[in-house]
């Protein structure tokens, strides 16, 4: 992958302090707790115990949606700055924003470009080249209802964006310290660690000669390296005091066809496909509807992206190695 602009002195420029990573276990979190470590900053990963954090990370087991727990665990631990990599819901936020009021000074949230999605809220319009910019999401206007069943893992999948957005909600609305939500675009790299499959399904079916079902206008969308986002999120971590949502992507739009272009370069077999109308359901990133994000607040505060088209034809072969398929 090739490297973000920043200069080193940029990204740590604050010196050590004390990061609390709730999460961290496995993809870019993994990589920003090592990230952070290496920066020399005083880390403590808080997660179920699923995966260790390397050596002197302080690691506390503990569910989060467990209040009482999460508080006993933290004790009287104090930090500079909050990375919470698994929010995915109002309760949860509510939790994190009564455990940790008065703990921090700032609270980062990984939230998702899925916030914009206008198939699941109801956003002003926007037209279609229109890049989104944050302020299409006022996180801190929106409604948020801690009553709707989130417990429930289908209804929690089902509507993955909104509960993003009433988690920002909470937690911008918290006045126990400072909040910024990074929002991220699609995430890609990695080869195996890629647990999602996504980038897999198109490399698979490529390379075996299936057809890949797009949508006849498919839009275009962004997406970002998993190495990058985890700079990014280490700098909005230490080396910056922005508040309020940041777009996380790399430069550069791509469609599904795109994207097939690329994995097709690599396997060295032309993609075929199944066009179905807008509506329809596609393979993943063929999106019937524009919310490509902007980053250009992120640059303006001073972060320096790549550009997918860089760093996609390395990731498309680490999934193909991953994925052991056939190539000609």
């Amino acid at each position: 992958m090739q490297k973000t602009g920043m200069h080193k002195a940029d990204m740590y420029k604050a010196g050590m302090q004390k990061i609390c990573v709730i999460g961290g276990s496995r993809y870019f979190g993994k990589l920003l707790v090592q990230r952070l470590q290496a920066a020399g900053h005083q880390v403590t990963v808080v997660n179920r115990g699923s995966t260790r954090p390397p050596a002197g990370v302080e690691h506390l087991v503990v569910d989060r949606n467990d209040e009482p727990a999460l508080k006993a665990a933290l004790g009287t631990r104090t930090f500079d700055v909050v990375v919470d990599q698994v929010c995915y819901t109002p309760v949860q936020a509510a939790i994190a924003a009564r455990a940790f009021g008065g703990r921090t000074r700032r609270y980062v949230m990984t939230s998702t470009i899925e916030v914009y999605d206008p198939a699941t809220a109801a956003l002003a319009p926007l037209p279609v080249d229109t890049l989104v910019p944050e302020e299409s999401v006022d996180a801190a206007a929106w409604r948020a209802s801690t009553d709707l069943p989130w417990h429930d893992e289908a209804y929690l999948e089902a509507h993955y964006a909104e509960g993003k957005r009433q988690a920002e909600a909470v937690l911008a609305r918290t006045p126990g310290f400072a909040f910024a939500s990074v929002r991220s675009a699609h995430v890609l790299g990695g080869g195996a660690q890629e647990f999602t499959g996504r980038l897999a399904h198109y490399v698979e079916r490529i390379a075996r000669g299936q057809e890949i079902t797009v949508h006849a206008r498919a839009r275009p969308t962004v997406f970002i390296h998993y190495e990058e986002l985890a700079d990014l999120l280490l700098w909005a971590a230490t080396a910056t005091d922005f508040t309020g949502p940041l777009n996380a992507c790399s430069d550069g739009l791509l469609d599904v066809r795109d994207l097939s272009a690329a994995v097709a370069a690599q396997t060295g077999r032309r993609p075929l496909y199944r066009t179905v109308a807008d509506g329809e359901s596609a393979s993943p990133f063929s999106f019937d509807r524009h919310y490509a994000m902007s980053n250009a607040r992120a640059k303006h505060l001073g972060f320096a992206f790549s550009r997918t088209t860089d760093w996609l034809p390395g990731a498309v072969a680490e999934t193909l190695t991953a994925s052991a398929v056939p190539t000609l």
